[in-house]
């Protein structure tokens, strides 16, 4: 257990502000909290940092962790992350995942999408609706780097955010201006405090994973030409977040001016006509994130974009089907219609 002078000496003053400052944005302000707790040092650290800053304020404190079940060693992550969890005195919670790798979106996309299912779960048993990640401005700069290279827009390439809604949960990430050396510092002086020292994850070097090919390979490469890139890359990121605000913005405004569909799955075909083709291609874009989808490769929004030009204006010259996820984007009587279906049959409408 620790003593009452870990509780008011150990650590950085910098790490904590950044979790104060992170939760002052939210309101109201929350009740009980809980951190995304891997057993990792990040996360390990974010653990501890915030339950420092919980025991100052009176916060109410969980940690979620989850087993993936990808690994041998899991099972005895699970167990040091319990016993991390005992030494602070936090209720720790944990839910084993089944990892859907058939759908072919990658076994990192799975396993995220896994996890995040598995949070919702333990922040509906605990009443938790804000989590804290602990990715730091190396994740930052290596998630921009990917979005670069899968040919992201500015949305993309503004990575991370630091408050972001999600399954009516909300989900910070208090150290996205964090150099990692500085949390690794702490996570060792952790160690001599109380012995308890973070877990290791073979995946994280393992460059046949994306994110590890990136970390092993190129990073390497550009902190050597490049000693502090990261600092630059991270700034890039907050200002692709600033202009696609401003996209978001005039999305929003050329939507309502398209008679949208109270619903939000149907606009004018003739109204969105009218706009430049940026702007035809931006609020396309926005009309399928509010409805949950994915975003179109360049290739497909354009021909999508082309199949909607040489329609008749009042669009029932020809039965237009285009399938899109999920869902299947047609035209009736001028208007642009988003069915949303488990299956391949159409809705009448």
């Amino acid at each position: 257990m620790p003593t009452e002078a870990f509780w008011h000496e150990f650590g950085s003053a910098r790490l904590l502000r950044a979790i104060e400052q992170a939760l002052v944005t939210v309101a109201p302000p929350p009740r009980r909290i809980a951190v995304a707790l891997s057993g990792g040092a990040d996360s390990a650290m974010m653990a501890v940092y915030a339950a420092i800053f919980a025991r100052r304020v009176g916060l109410e404190l969980h940690f979620f962790h989850v087993h993936h079940g990808l690994q041998a060693p899991a099972e005895l992550w699970q167990a040091h992350v319990h016993d991390l969890a005992r030494w602070l005195n936090i209720a720790c919670h944990s839910r084993m995942v089944s990892v859907d790798t058939t759908t072919g979106a990658g076994i990192e996309s799975a396993a995220r999408d896994a996890r995040y299912a598995a949070f919702k779960q333990m922040a509906d048993q605990t009443g938790v609706r804000h989590i804290v990640l602990a990715h730091h401005q190396n994740d930052q700069a290596e998630t921009v780097l990917l979005r670069l290279l899968r040919g992201s827009g500015p949305g993309g390439l503004a990575a991370m955010a630091g408050c972001v809604q999600r399954q009516g949960l909300t989900y910070l990430r208090p150290w996205l201006d964090i150099e990692r050396a500085a949390i690794l510092q702490q996570a060792d002086l952790f160690f001599q405090v109380s012995g308890w020292a973070p877990v290791h994850d073979p995946t994280n070097s393992d460059d046949k994973y994306t994110r590890a090919a990136v970390r092993e390979r190129l990073v390497p490469e550009l902190n050597q030409r490049w000693p502090g890139w990261q600092v630059n890359v991270a700034r890039h990121a907050r200002l692709s977040a600033q202009m696609q605000s401003v996209l978001d913005e005039v999305a929003v405004q050329d939507m309502a001016g398209l008679d949208p569909g109270t619903d939000g799955c149907s606009f004018s075909l003739a109204g969105w006509r009218t706009l430049s083709v940026a702007r035809q291609a931006l609020v396309l874009r926005h009309w399928l994130s509010q409805q949950g989808l994915l975003m179109p490769t360049e290739a497909r929004l354009q021909d999508f974009m082309r199949q909607l030009r040489g329609l008749h204006a009042m669009g029932h010259d020809r039965q237009m089907q285009v399938k899109h996820g999920s869902a299947w984007i047609r035209c009736t009587k001028g208007r642009i219609w988003l069915d949303v279906e488990k299956n391949d049959s159409l809705k009448k409408r």
